[in-house]
């Protein structure tokens, strides 16, 4: 018998996300504002850079202190913009990783919006996104481009992005399910695997896969157990629901683990041995779902 749930830990694409990625549905924010109101500390935690995933909850009543785990647990601030906790990647070990993976698909590197403006590199001055080839963005990974076009900036040879000395926040290398994979090996094989993490995504209807890199040891999970100790929040009074590979270390670390439906088979087999419950799929509100059911078991036990 686990105790009363007070954290709770919410991926956004396959999970808070409807189908089009783009937008939160009525019935999740009502259930994750009815958790807050029950004194649940709701937690979003993605793979986005926070440019890219506070937008589609600001402004939605819910609390300007609710903490947003982004770039795979590299960035924690709070809805209102309060940074919390921050890793940053080498500037070499950067741009080493261009050499590396330039092979594979389209690599893109994230730098600290908050910060970046004063760099002493003028090419990337306005830019959070540096990519090689906006073109090959576009074709593996069209919905991101087009949403952070004002965001992006093209740097020839992608090593110049770090001529500056600033570090980035994280890395990724898109493409497809198989080049993705290829370019998991080569990092395995790779010195840079004892400095670097990768975390893939994966979306078999599109074959698209994509690799985020982020400093060793950072990872979602890392990331809520840091928040939930700031808390003061056992492990066990902590849930976390995704649906992705890049959700595993806090599906593994929080004591209730959710997955969701439309989650890949491999996965679901996983729940299976590790116990944790399966959710209706993102389309059904399976967020909404596991908390209002949650809520009422709160609610009931204390009842009792």
């Amino acid at each position: 018998m686990h105790p009363p749930v007070r954290l709770v830990a919410i991926d956004m694409d396959g999970t808070l996300l409807d189908a089009s990625a783009s937008r939160v549905s009525e019935r999740n924010l009502r259930a994750l504002r009815a958790a807050e109101a029950a004194g649940i500390t709701v937690v979003i935690a993605t793979g986005r850079r926070t440019a890219y995933a506070t937008p589609l909850i600001a402004n939605r009543q819910l609390s300007p202190t609710l903490p947003i785990i982004t770039s795979n647990g590299a960035v924690t601030r709070t809805l209102e913009g309060t940074l919390l906790v921050q890793r940053k990647m080498e500037n070499a070990i950067a741009r080493q990783l261009c050499g590396l993976l330039r092979p594979f698909g389209c690599v893109v590197f994230t730098f600290d919006g908050a910060n970046h403006n004063n760099s002493l590199n003028q090419n990337i001055r306005h830019c959070e996104l540096v990519v090689e080839d906006l073109d090959e963005a576009s074709h593996h990974i069209s919905t991101w481009a087009d949403a952070n076009r004002s965001s992006i900036q093209v740097i020839k040879p992608l090593e110049s992005a770090f001529d500056s000395g600033e570090d980035p926040i994280q890395g990724m290398v898109a493409g497809s399910i198989v080049k993705m994979r290829a370019a998991e090996a080569a990092l395995a094989a790779s010195p840079l695997s004892q400095v670097c993490a990768n975390f893939r995504t994966e979306y078999p209807a599109r074959d698209l896969s994509i690799v985020d890199l982020i400093p060793l040891g950072v990872s979602k999970g890392w990331a809520l157990k840091n928040l939930a100790e700031s808390l003061q929040i056992s492990r066990a009074e902590t849930m976390a629901i995704g649906d992705n590979w890049n959700d595993l270390d806090m599906l593994e670390w929080a004591a209730q683990g959710v997955l969701m439906d439309n989650a890949a088979p491999e996965l679901k087999a996983r729940a299976r041995l590790e116990g944790w419950k399966i959710a209706p799929s993102n389309v059904e509100d399976g967020v909404a779902v596991i908390l209002e059911r949650l809520l009422e078991r709160q609610k009931s036990s204390v009842a009792v």
